[in-house]
């Protein structure tokens, strides 16, 4: 007996209405990937956007393309001329003008059928009351504290909760499905006999899933000096401790490392790290000094990967479909690769 809670995304898509002739014609592609059934829950899926940078760039087009309901894109700056280079949502002639609402009108043409609109609000001024219009919150450009807020307020609403951001050569996503159930094709070799001979036959079966998952606040608060993590700290990568340090930064300073800055912010960084490696117990050796000279600005082909990644798990989640990552993915070019992380649990 499964007596797992549906979440309201799960229940409002129960008596989800068929897609429309032109929606089927758009989404043909996507519905012979992942069934008619994935894409009616991606129709119906309300997703809100906080941070309209770069990686929100990336995310933003990938979610459109896909075939939200809706997406509400949230940024209270304005848009830079750095900003232009890495968002391509941004017009050049746009400097000066609030970032969510000069992007709107380019991630609106992606997708006429996407209710796509643009909020100049502070993500901080937000009140519990307005995230639970939605089934799916991606907050970028937050510090920590904003981010475990609004993490806590997802999951007392059971809402999924997705978290990243880029800085230079360094990205990083965080996911808290709460309880997720998912499907997943598995391939099974079964023993069949025919005309008297025995063969090996390949059958796939579709399987039900459930994977739990932890909030940003217990897995930012890990114990590393316990027999659990303290064997396991040689293996987690050494960006979940970059993560942390630039996460420091920026809640002491209310900024990113800026490139203005480099050489001052290099050297509070290294600070930073030596405080912090040494509260968590972590050796220093752990993170290379080389980070603090990879974190500044935002990428754009470190904001593709990242942003595809954060967009592919958010797709799967509404989806349904497929095993999830649980709960870290991290890229840096430090080892040139992406690795998934489960630390919290």
């Amino acid at each position: 007996m499964n007596n797992l809670r549906e979440s309201p995304l799960k229940m409002k898509n129960m008596n989800t209405e068929n897609i429309t002739e032109d929606e089927a014609a758009l989404y043909d592609r996507q519905i012979r990937l992942w069934g008619l059934d994935a894409q009616k829950r991606l129709r119906a899926a309300r997703v809100l956007l906080a941070g309209v940078c770069g990686l929100g760039a990336e995310v933003a087009k990938n979610l459109v393309l896909s075939g939200v309901k809706s997406l509400v894109l949230l940024d209270h700056r304005n848009v830079t001329e750095v900003e232009t280079h890495s968002n391509f949502l941004a017009p050049h002639d746009s400097i000066g003008k609030n970032i969510a609402e000069a992007s709107q009108e380019r991630t609106q043409i992606l997708n006429p059928m996407v209710q796509v609109t643009a909020d100049s609000s502070n993500i901080a001024d937000k009140t519990n009351e307005f995230f639970t219009q939605f089934d799916i919150v991606c907050v970028t450009r937050c510090r920590q504290a904003e981010l475990i807020r609004i993490n806590d307020i997802c999951r007392q609403n059971n809402i999924m909760f997705f978290a990243g951001d880029v800085f230079g050569m360094f990205g990083y996503m965080f996911a808290d499905l709460q309880e997720h159930q998912y499907v997943e094709e598995v391939k099974e070799r079964k023993q069949t006999e025919q005309n008297g001979k025995k063969q090996i036959v390949e059958e796939t079966k579709v399987v039900k899933q459930t994977e739990n998952f932890v909030p940003l606040s217990q897995a930012l608060d890990v114990d590393w000096t316990s027999k659990k993590y303290g064997s396991q700290l040689r293996r987690t990568s050494p960006a979940y401790f970059i993560m942390q340090i630039i996460m420091e930064f920026i809640s002491l300073h209310g900024r990113n490392p800026d490139r203005s800055h480099q050489e001052e912010d290099e050297i509070e960084l290294l600070t930073i790290k030596n405080a912090l490696l040494e509260k968590l117990n972590v050796p220093a050796e752990k993170v290379s000094n080389q980070f603090a000279g990879i974190v500044f600005g935002q990428l754009s082909p470190v904001c593709a990967i990242v942003g595809g990644v954060l967009a592919q798990e958010i797709i799967k989640a509404v989806s349904q479909k497929d095993l999830p990552h649980n709960n870290f993915f991290f890229f840096s070019t430090l080892d040139g690769a992406g690795v998934v992380e489960c630390i919290g649990h």
